[in-house]
This record gives structure tokens, C-alpha cells and sequence, in this order.
């Protein structure tokens, strides 16, 4: 079976463009208080490329995660018809914005992971210290 290179070359290009356009969108076209500092870390376009889902990263709590979102789903045919305008296209697939927790994860599991190296380091020393035989009580006695 041939491959779809350029077809996926292409879906590629299109999401690398809608990430680049959301971006500069999120950094100050879109005026809605309830959205907080965030960047797009991902777009994922279906096969069939009648719709994206939009991976953003917010910085903030999980509230301002949901305002966040909750705006951005708001904007949705705004950010279209501003997608179908820049880039000339007739066709904009439906988008679908989601929260991306993926740095906030990988944060955490370092910060576990360091935990249980330093609990490790913390039992080995204090194994060491029992394995070593005691030196000679009294340093004058016979040997």
C-alpha cells in the first residue's frame, strides 16, 4: 500500500499553521477577561481533516484553567472565520479546545521520582553505616 506522505505532510503543515495563528491569538487578539496567559503546545488534526483538537497549556490554577477553556469554546467561530481569513482556505475544521496538564504531570512525577532517589540514597547510607564493623573499643587493648 503506497504511502500518504504528502497528505500527511500536509495535515502537518495545516496543524503547525493553526498553532502558530491560536497562538498569536491567545497572546492578545482575544480580549475575554476570563482568559488566562497560555500557549498552544499542540493541535492534532483528524484524518479526514473536518476537525482539530487544540491542546493549550494555561498558567494558572485549575479555575483559570476552566475560565480559560470555557472562553475559548465561547470564541470557537470567531477563531474560524479569523483562521478561514488568514489563511485563505474555504474549508476550517471544527475545533476542540482541551487543557494539555502534560508539563504540570511531568513537573510532578520529577518532583516524585526525586523523592524516591533521595529516599533510596537515604537507605543505602544508612545501610552502609550498619554493614561497616565497628572499629576496636578501647584503642590500647591487645590485639
Amino acid at each position: 500500500m503506497p504511502e500518504n506522505r504528502a497528505r500527511n505532510h500536509h495535515r502537518d503543515r495545516v496543524a503547525g499553521t493553526f498553532s502558530i495563528e491560536i497562538g498569536a491569538m491567545l497572546e492578545g487578539e482575544l480580549t475575554d477577561p476570563r482568559i488566562a496567559p497560555s500557549y498552544v503546545s499542540d493541535v492534532v488534526l483528524a484524518p479526514g481533516g473536518k476537525s482539530a483538537r487544540i491542546y493549550v497549556a494555561v498558567h494558572g490554577s485549575e479555575a483559570e484553567e476552566a475560565s480559560t477553556l470555557a472562553a475559548l469554546m465561547a470564541a470557537r467561530g470567531y477563531i474560524r472565520s479569523e483562521l478561514r481569513d488568514r489563511m485563505g482556505v474555504r474549508h476550517v475544521p471544527e475545533l476542540t479546545f482541551v487543557i494539555d496538564r502534560s508539563q504540570k504531570m511531568t513537573g510532578r512525577m520529577d518532583e516524585l521520582l526525586g523523592r524516591i532517589r533521595k529516599r533510596e540514597r537515604r537507605e543505602a547510607a544508612a545501610a552502609a553505616s550498619e554493614s561497616t564493623p565497628p572499629e576496636s573499643a578501647s584503642p590500647g587493648s591487645p590485639r
